[in-house]
């Protein structure tokens, strides 16, 4: 039995995990770009963090006036996504510790993410997290993308496991508030600084304002065993 009982974690990716935002920005700068969209900036990509890829090109269509079908600009992105992921993304240290200590204690675990099922299978298999994390959901396989609560329902049916007894490790308002739709507990881990005082992340059972500078592996297991 594990030390934390029947406690199941799962997983954002994006800004959780990896550190993939920098590429998502250069994807979709480039798919702007491709559409006579200039000056598309880090400040204006923020603004969808943490939302899912179909949402934000939808979104795109709509502010930008793009005249491609919704389908083909899902499909520019993840194409520009891949291309610049298949150069290497960083894993955040403390994460993967995070990750290889709970699969040392053989907690269920899970990753669900607003990315495309193909980007999701290429950054583990890259990255080596595939050796722990094999269940994975995408906002693409399921009705409604974060804030809804339906990636996060269908990770723990998949694993087996009861919303109440799952946590979500999140860096985005949306994650977060999806994670409680769906009746989990969250370690929120903002990844923009300046949100980590917004009223969705007060509502995380745990949250590390200072987003991974902040985030430790043993911390983390260790309020995950007082939580119990």
């Amino acid at each position: 039995m594990s030390d934390l009982g029947g406690t199941s974690v799962i997983f954002d990716l994006d800004g959780t995990l990896v550190d993939s935002e920098p590429l998502y920005f250069e994807a979709g700068r480039r798919l702007l770009a491709e559409h006579g969209v200039t000056g598309f900036t880090w400040a204006d990509h923020e603004k969808y963090v943490g939302i899912s890829t179909l949402e934000t090109v939808t979104l795109w269509k709509d502010a930008y006036g793009l005249r491609a079908g919704v389908g083909d600009l899902l499909a520019a992105k993840n194409r520009h996504y891949l291309d610049l992921a298949a150069g290497g993304i960083r894993v955040y240290p403390e994460m993967r510790a995070f990750v290889e200590l709970l699969a040392a204690d053989g907690v269920l675990m899970a990753v669900a993410s607003g990315s495309s099922r193909e980007a999701i299978t290429a950054i583990l298999t890259g990255t080596g997290l595939d050796a722990h994390l094999r269940t994975v959901v995408s906002a693409d396989e399921v009705a409604q993308g974060k804030p809804a609560p339906d990636v996060f329902l269908e990770a723990a049916r998949r694993l087996g496991a009861d919303p109440s007894a799952c946590v979500v490790l999140e860096d985005a308002a949306p994650g977060v508030a999806a994670a409680h739709a769906a009746g989990m507990r969250c370690i929120a881990v903002p990844y923009v600084a300046a949100e980590a005082d917004g009223p969705q992340f007060a509502t995380a059972e745990l949250l590390l304002r200072g987003g991974q500078d902040e985030f430790s592996a043993r911390s983390a297991y260790a309020w995950l065993r007082g939580a119990v």
